[in-house]
C-alpha cells in the first residue's frame, strides 16, 4: 500500500499545479471580468471617442 499512496501523492502534487496553470491561462474565463473591470477604473470620455479607437485598432494595417 505504501508505493501505491506515494504513487498518487506524486501524481497530486504534480498534477494540481499543471492544472492551475492551464486553467489561470484561459482568456476566455477572464475576458469578461477584465474588460469590465477595465471600464471602472478608466471610464471612456465619450462614446464617439471611444467608437472611433475601436474602429482604429480593428482597421490597422499590419
Amino acid at each position: 500500500m505504501g508505493v501505491k499512496l506515494e504513487v498518487f501523492r506524486m501524481a497530486l502534487y504534480l498534477s494540481f499545479p499543471v492544472s492551475m496553470f492551464w486553467i489561470s491561462n484561459q482568456a476566455e474565463y477572464f475576458e469578461e471580468y477584465v474588460v469590465k473591470r477595465k471600464r471602472q477604473l478608466f471610464p471612456p470620455e465619450r462614446e464617439t471617442v471611444s467608437a472611433v479607437l475601436v474602429f482604429q485598432s480593428v482597421c490597422k494595417v499590419y
